[in-house]
């Protein structure tokens, strides 16, 4: 099956699942991710904001930056599909409804900050294999984004046991993640 094709199955199998199921399983995983050294041990994490059935990581961020983490979103420009990234200090007060009404800062709440500053990276996905590869939304942004950063930046994966499949189609720039974190498992790729 090719990518198109798994990816518009598994978007409608997750836009199955009950707002309580996407937060009650978004709790586990958040939950899980204190507990993991990966998390303890950072100082600049990257996250998504999430949208929709995606896991919730709005929690996520506002608990990292209340503990003293630096977080960073991302903002991405459609044209050259580039995602650069931004440090967030007040979720609440520097986000607006941007492209694909994904929350996205404020212009005046800009940051860009380098990706060598990160140490570890929390990935959306619409699918995962074990093997750490994904299927995303088709843009290309986190393979080009990956490339940039360093090969040390640890790369975890966030989505439901649901969105696990045997094997994702690979091409030439598909960059894994190394690990996945999901309600059930932390399983670690390659």
């Amino acid at each position: 099956m090719d990518k198109k094709v798994l990816r518009k199955k598994m978007l409608k199998k997750r836009s199955e699942l009950s707002l309580d199921q996407i937060l009650a399983k978004s709790n586990i995983i958040s939950d899980k991710l204190y507990n993991l050294n990966h998390y303890k041990e950072s100082n600049f994490i990257f996250s998504f904001i999430s949208f929709k059935d995606e896991v919730n990581t709005h929690e996520i961020i506002k608990k990292s930056i209340k503990k003293g983490k630096r977080i960073g979103v991302p903002i991405t420009i459609p044209k050259t599909r580039i995602m650069k990234v931004s440090e967030l200090m007040d979720f609440d007060k520097e986000l607006y409804l941007g492209f694909y009404n994904i929350l996205t800062p404020k212009d005046e709440y800009i940051r860009i900050i380098s990706p060598e500053s990160i140490d570890l990276v929390l990935v959306p996905g619409v699918a995962f294999d074990r093997q750490g590869y994904r299927i995303g939304y088709g843009g290309g942004y986190y393979d080009t984004f990956f490339s940039k950063i360093d090969r040390d930046t640890i790369k975890i994966g966030l989505c439901f046991d649901m969105q696990i499949i045997s094997k994702v189609p690979l091409n030439r720039y598909d960059i894994p993640v190394d690990y996945i974190l999901t309600e059930k498992e932390f399983i670690k790729c390659r």
